[in-house]
């Protein structure tokens, strides 16, 4: 903070961190066009509505909605939400009343809201109106919420793919946040199988031209809202990806500490190369005469300088601020103002990345080992957690598990033909006459080795035709695409290798 304070860097970059930015709960920034379900989704994962919620085909949310835990309902208006020192908010004052008329919270006692906060974002427009009318910088407040959330959703309408221009702004504003992007394809099952690949090589497509980055963004596909499916063909694979888009939102409590710890990293490193930066600009300033036109051959000369300060100091030059923005900011400065460099403030935060950080990861380390792990429940997260609509239940290897009868027995008939044309020998086969009709399904060993080890329940390095049926059983559990289990489960365990206490349970 010294070191921000004495070269002006809340003017220049983001303002200071205070209690409520470390102490607050990971949030979740939802950006996309108007009517691609933001505000759906976010009563989806609720599965309850929130106060000043609005839902149309229109444009319907003009405004930024902080969705937060409280104990009563209700809502709170922008301008009193920047005074709250409780919430992280307090900054966003310096956007004006425009968009502080713009923006609100609302609190509501849910469950998943307990540990994650989840932010709406008005629906981008395209047309240079709507940037216009808006009278704030969205893009800049969309920038501030970047900094400081844990996960940037983008959301995309299976039949609205056209990035706008102040959506591809909007993206643009999120540089050196990609690893918090995540994109999520709504609407997919309004379309059919083969019309869903086109839309989703088209959005790839789209996207690789707005964000430049050398990584694929990870995309999930689905229907995220409470409604019966439009086209149920791909329904496995909407239930997947939700499932995979569940564990990315719920594991975010647990990574909290460590995200906010890297993003003070991230700024502490650019507060050392904006002090450098000021600092030479000061050095290079006349004392008397000639000061306007030096500060224009200067600022025109911000690349080379760029340069020389990266040899000199031996800094990253991903490390440095954008050229062009900073150029644009230092035209209103006065440089006679700056102030020169002082090797203690820069010895400071050299000393904090080297050594505090260090050790405020371990001690991050050791708390998560000794806590029980944080996840996000309540909502549409405990839909999918258990019961007969749990995620694969009932599915591979977990097939028949409340069933009386042995899962394989079904298919045991066409299993014994087999193994009786493989000459069992006091009704067992060896491991190489199992091969031979293992191979055949063209399993890599690797897999077939475990699949044997599972089967050989006896561990006498044969197979009678029970144990025979059940390796053909979780080969076939494999063609169809399901994981193996790590060790046998005791549905799956032949009857005549149950132990004694399994059949009397």
């Amino acid at each position: 903070l010294p070191l921000e304070e004495h070269y002006r860097f809340h003017e220049f970059h983001s303002p200071a961190l205070e209690e409520a930015d470390f102490e607050n709960k990971p949030m979740v920034l939802l950006v996309g066009q108007y009517s691609t379900g933001k505000t759906t989704f976010i009563r989806y994962l609720l599965e309850q509505d929130f106060p000043g919620m609005r839902i149309g085909p229109e444009p319907t949310t003009d405004s930024f909605i902080a969705v937060m835990y409280g104990e009563t309902e209700g809502n709170v208006p922008g301008n009193a939400l920047v005074v709250d020192p409780k919430k992280p908010f307090r900054k966003l004052g310096r956007f004006g009343n425009a968009f502080l008329n713009r923006f609100m919270c609302s609190q509501l006692p849910n469950e998943v809201l307990k540990s994650i906060s989840i932010i709406d974002s008005p629906g981008i427009l395209s047309g240079e109106k709507q940037r216009i009318s808006r009278g704030y910088d969205f893009c800049q407040v969309l920038q501030w919420f970047a900094e400081r959330v844990d996960r940037i959703i983008l959301l995309f309408d299976a039949h609205k793919l056209d990035i706008s221009d102040e959506f591809s702004e909007a993206i643009k504003s999120f540089r050196g946040q990609d690893d918090k992007i995540r994109v999520v394809l709504n609407k997919a099952d309004q379309v059919d199988t083969q019309q869903l690949m086109r839309v989703y090589g088209a959005l790839m497509w789209s996207l690789g031209k707005v964000i430049d980055t050398p990584e694929v963004l990870r995309v999930y596909i689905g229907s995220f809202w409470a409604h019966p499916l439009r086209n149920t063909d791909n329904r496995r694979l909407f239930e997947a990806e939700a499932q995979d888009l569940f564990k990315d939102i719920q594991s975010l409590p647990q990574k909290a500490a460590v995200r906010k710890l890297n993003d003070l990293i991230k700024r502490a490193r650019l507060a050392k190369v904006h002090a450098y930066i000021i600092s030479y600009l000061k050095k290079e300033m006349p004392s008397v005469f000639g000061k306007e036109n030096k500060k224009k051959e200067l600022i025109n000369k911000l690349p080379e300088i760029y340069i020389q300060l990266q040899r000199e100091h031996h800094i990253s030059a991903g490390d440095f601020p954008e050229v062009k923005k900073m150029q644009e900011q230092l035209e209103n400065c006065d440089f006679t103002k700056f102030h020169s460099l002082k090797p203690k403030l820069i010895e400071a935060v050299d000393n904090m990345l080297a050594n505090k950080i260090a050790s405020l990861m371990n001690l991050i380390r050791q708390e998560e080992s000794n806590m029980p792990t944080e996840m996000v429940h309540g909502g549409a997260f405990d839909g999918t957690m258990a019961g007969p609509f749990g995620h694969g239940y009932g599915e591979g290897a977990k097939e028949g598990a409340d069933e009386e009868e042995w899962v394989v027995a079904k298919d045991k008939p066409a299993y014994d033909e087999i193994f009786y044309t493989l000459s069992p020998i006091n009704g067992k086969i060896s491991g190489i006459s199992a091969k031979k009709e293992m191979v055949t399904s063209k399993l890599p060993n690797s897999v077939l080795g475990k699949i044997w080890k599972l089967a050989d329940c006896d561990g006498d390095g044969m197979l009678d035709d029970e144990e025979f049926a059940l390796a053909k059983h979780l080969i076939k559990i494999k063609l169809d695409g399901y994981e193996l289990p790590g060790t046998l489960p005791s549905h799956l365990v032949p009857p005549s290798h149950r132990k004694p206490f399994q059949t009397a349970e």
